[in-house]
């Protein structure tokens, strides 16, 4: 299975609803993950916890979707430009849209940085 096919198994299991089973299967035990402006979190059981916070915040899911993946092989690279449509338990409405960029090693994502909209 290359990158290409592996990053897009991750968003279809998003799209199902099946968001933590895709992390379990293809983030490595030392992942760090990082949104523009914000402290790393390095560690997978540091990501998991703030993965369950977000989606515990989550009501309701209306759409989501991908509108572009890339993936530079040769370095391990992929790229996908996404978007998901959330109400929050506040009752906050928003589209989220951003570009994430992950490194592989042996299959796994061991670096994600998020660049949002």
């Amino acid at each position: 299975m290359t990158n290409t096919e592996r990053i897009a198994d991750i968003y279809k299991m998003l799209g199902e609803g099946k968001a933590l089973d895709a992390f379990e299967k293809y983030y490595h035990q030392d992942v760090v993950m990082e949104e523009v402006g914000e402290a790393k979190r390095i560690g997978k059981d540091a990501n998991r916890d703030y993965e369950i916070k977000f989606f515990s915040m989550v009501k309701e899911i209306h759409g989501g979707g991908v509108d572009a993946i890339t993936s530079d092989d040769a370095n391990n690279v992929t790229m996908v430009e996404n978007w998901m449509d959330v109400t929050f338990q506040d009752g906050n409405r928003i589209r989220m849209e951003q570009v994430a960029v992950q490194r592989w090693k042996d299959g796994l994502i061991v670096h994600e940085k998020f660049y949002h909209k």
